[in-house]
Protein backbone atom coordinates (compact mmCIF):
# COMPACT_ATOMS: atom_id res chain seq x y z
CA UNK A 1 0.00 0.00 0.00
CA UNK A 2 1.74 3.59 -0.93
CA UNK A 3 -0.49 5.33 1.27
CA UNK A 4 0.18 5.54 4.79
CA UNK A 5 -2.57 5.18 6.99
CA UNK A 6 -3.17 7.57 9.78
CA UNK A 7 -4.91 6.05 13.18
CA UNK A 8 -5.95 9.47 14.13
CA UNK A 9 -7.70 10.23 10.83
CA UNK A 10 -9.32 6.89 10.77
CA UNK A 11 -10.57 7.07 14.38
CA UNK A 12 -12.05 10.25 13.64
CA UNK A 13 -14.04 9.30 10.31
CA UNK A 14 -14.39 6.03 12.21
CA UNK A 15 -17.79 7.18 14.09
CA UNK A 16 -21.05 7.48 12.76
CA UNK A 17 -21.76 10.81 14.20
CA UNK A 18 -18.68 11.93 13.22
CA UNK A 19 -19.09 11.21 9.32
CA UNK A 20 -23.22 12.04 9.51
CA UNK A 21 -21.25 15.36 10.86
CA UNK A 22 -19.57 15.78 8.23
CA UNK A 23 -22.11 14.66 5.45
CA UNK A 24 -24.23 17.87 7.07
CA UNK A 25 -21.11 20.01 6.80
CA UNK A 26 -19.99 19.32 3.35
CA UNK A 27 -24.16 19.78 2.48
CA UNK A 28 -24.40 22.71 3.79
CA UNK A 29 -20.93 24.49 3.00
CA UNK A 30 -20.51 24.87 7.26
CA UNK A 31 -22.28 25.03 10.16
CA UNK A 32 -21.75 25.64 13.90
CA UNK A 33 -22.06 23.28 17.29
CA UNK A 34 -26.08 24.50 17.38
CA UNK A 35 -26.65 24.06 13.66
CA UNK A 36 -25.21 20.80 13.68
CA UNK A 37 -26.87 19.52 16.93
CA UNK A 38 -30.61 20.37 15.32
CA UNK A 39 -29.47 17.67 12.57
CA UNK A 40 -28.62 15.42 14.79
CA UNK A 41 -29.61 12.75 17.89
CA UNK A 42 -27.06 14.34 20.27
CA UNK A 43 -26.62 17.61 23.04
CA UNK A 44 -24.79 20.38 21.35
CA UNK A 45 -22.02 19.55 23.91
CA UNK A 46 -21.26 16.46 22.51
CA UNK A 47 -21.25 18.16 18.73
CA UNK A 48 -18.80 20.10 20.00
CA UNK A 49 -16.66 17.44 21.32
CA UNK A 50 -16.92 15.73 18.44
CA UNK A 51 -16.08 18.59 16.18
CA UNK A 52 -13.11 19.14 18.34
CA UNK A 53 -12.07 15.31 17.90
CA UNK A 54 -12.50 16.32 13.39
CA UNK A 55 -10.12 19.35 14.18
CA UNK A 56 -7.25 17.57 16.07
CA UNK A 57 -7.76 15.19 12.56
CA UNK A 58 -7.46 18.06 10.58
CA UNK A 59 -10.92 17.22 8.93
CA UNK A 60 -12.85 20.36 9.81
CA UNK A 61 -11.38 23.69 10.55
CA UNK A 62 -13.05 26.31 12.95
CA UNK A 63 -13.39 30.26 12.34
CA UNK A 64 -14.78 32.62 15.07
CA UNK A 65 -18.77 33.28 14.42
CA UNK A 66 -19.55 35.70 17.72
CA UNK A 67 -19.88 33.43 20.57
CA UNK A 68 -20.01 30.12 18.37
CA UNK A 69 -17.37 28.57 15.54
CA UNK A 70 -18.48 27.92 12.24
CA UNK A 71 -17.22 24.96 11.16
CA UNK A 72 -15.74 23.59 7.26
CA UNK A 73 -14.64 20.62 6.18
CA UNK A 74 -10.91 20.88 4.81
CA UNK A 75 -11.37 19.22 1.52
CA UNK A 76 -7.62 18.20 1.07
CA UNK A 77 -7.78 16.31 4.07
CA UNK A 78 -11.04 14.66 3.20
CA UNK A 79 -9.53 13.49 -0.03
CA UNK A 80 -6.45 12.20 1.91
CA UNK A 81 -8.88 9.82 4.36
CA UNK A 82 -10.89 8.85 0.79
CA UNK A 83 -7.62 7.97 -0.78
CA UNK A 84 -6.69 5.85 2.48
CA UNK A 85 -9.83 3.97 2.24
CA UNK A 86 -9.51 3.31 -1.32
CA UNK A 87 -5.79 1.91 -0.79
CA UNK A 88 -6.94 -0.24 1.83
CA UNK A 89 -9.68 -1.17 0.20
CA UNK A 90 -7.85 -2.47 -2.53
CA UNK A 91 -5.13 -4.04 -0.68
CA UNK A 92 -7.63 -6.64 1.24
CA UNK A 93 -9.29 -7.04 -2.52
CA UNK A 94 -5.71 -8.61 -3.85
CA UNK A 95 -5.23 -10.39 -0.08
CA UNK A 96 -9.23 -12.20 -0.51
CA UNK A 97 -8.19 -12.83 -4.25
CA UNK A 98 -5.08 -14.54 -3.49
CA UNK A 99 -7.28 -16.31 -0.59
CA UNK A 100 -9.85 -17.06 -3.15
CA UNK A 101 -7.21 -18.79 -5.19
CA UNK A 102 -5.38 -20.59 -2.41
CA UNK A 103 -9.00 -22.64 -1.93
CA UNK A 104 -9.39 -23.33 -5.26
CA UNK A 105 -6.01 -24.90 -5.68
CA UNK A 106 -7.10 -26.70 -2.16
CA UNK A 107 -10.20 -27.63 -3.96
CA UNK A 108 -9.01 -29.16 -6.84
CA UNK A 109 -6.58 -31.03 -4.77
CA UNK A 110 -9.11 -33.14 -2.94
CA UNK A 111 -10.79 -33.44 -6.36
CA UNK A 112 -8.08 -35.28 -7.99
Amino acid sequence: MTTAVDDELWSAVGDPIRRRMLDLLLTEGGGTATTLSDHLPVTRQAVAKHLGVLDRAGLVHGTALGRERRYEVDRAQLARAVAQLTAVGAAWDARLHRIKRIAEAIQQTREE
